[in-house]
């Protein structure tokens, strides 16, 4: 399969074949520590067992994101961090796994939708997520991301209505990003209470698979998800291991909980 314009058929073999409980994908902020060792790690991660790699391009205003994944978007920005470059950085981890690029939508806006899918497809990506475009406005991106055989993956809280589940399940593409909880990225001790009735919700609304990120920390946490979806998504405590270690500290911990998911 090629590569670029592949992305949806991607995702759903990255679903559809990983011999775990559930898919395993951490997340890695592109130019943290910097470009060559963020895509060294990922690298690493991809050949510890992950099944698919978020990438955060990094942005000024990460609303969505706690002090880990803050500071090091803040950190790749002051080492001179471009979203051209952590495409480069793409095309490098998308040979080996598939990429889900994490951006805000002024990235988007400012290069302007068509051209920014055009490049994300051309850079090997499988998808987008967009945290700040709510589903009313995805329009004209997810048509964008469309033409290029790209997902516009859409995301849902636990604040999320019945109904409004129903629109953003029906209209979703690679998976749906279920938040476990209501706040920022970060690593938590426990999991939130009603996590199991949030997927449920999801899981009736969509036919592609639910994959849930926001503080899943330990292995055991990791394990307690994969029990009720299809995908794991962690990212602080990822992104704090490439500060940390770099690439064999990430490879290090996506294999133990790549292991642990069996």
């Amino acid at each position: 399969m090629s590569v670029a314009g592949a992305g949806v058929e991607r995702i759903a073999a990255a679903f559809g074949s990983h011999g775990k409980r559930a898919a395993l994908m951490p997340y890695l902020m592109g130019g943290y520590p910097d470009l060559d060792r963020s895509a060294e790690a990922g690298l690493a991660a991809a050949a510890a067992g992950a099944d698919l790699i978020e990438l955060g391009i990094p942005f000024s205003d990460p609303l969505a994101d706690g002090p880990v994944i803050h500071a090091a978007a803040t950190d790749a920005l002051s080492r001179g961090a471009t979203p051209h470059g952590v495409l480069r950085v793409c095309e490098r981890v998308a040979a080996s796994v598939p990429v889900v690029l994490m951006v805000y939508v002024n990235v988007i806006v400012a290069a302007g939708p068509e051209a920014f899918a055009l490049r994300a497809s051309a850079a090997g990506a499988s998808g987008v997520i967009v945290p700040d475009l709510p589903h009313d406005e995805a329009g004209e991106v997810r048509a964008a991301c469309a033409a290029e055989g790209l997902a516009l993956v859409p995301l849902v809280a636990p604040t999320t209505t019945e109904r409004r589940i129903a629109e953003i399940g029906a209209a979703a593409r690679g998976f749906v990003y279920t938040v476990s909880l209501t706040g920022t990225t970060g690593e938590r001790s426990e999991l939130p209470a009603g996590l199991a009735d949030t997927v449920a919700a999801v899981r009736a609304a969509t036919d592609v698979p639910v994959a849930v990120g926001f503080g899943i920390s330990t292995a055991r946490q990791a394990r307690a998800v994969a029990e009720i979806a299809d995908g794991v998504i962690v990212g602080s405590r990822v992104v704090r291991a490439a500060g940390e270690g770099g690439a064999k500290a990430v490879g290090t911990l996506v294999a133990e909980w790549s292991e642990g998911l069996r």
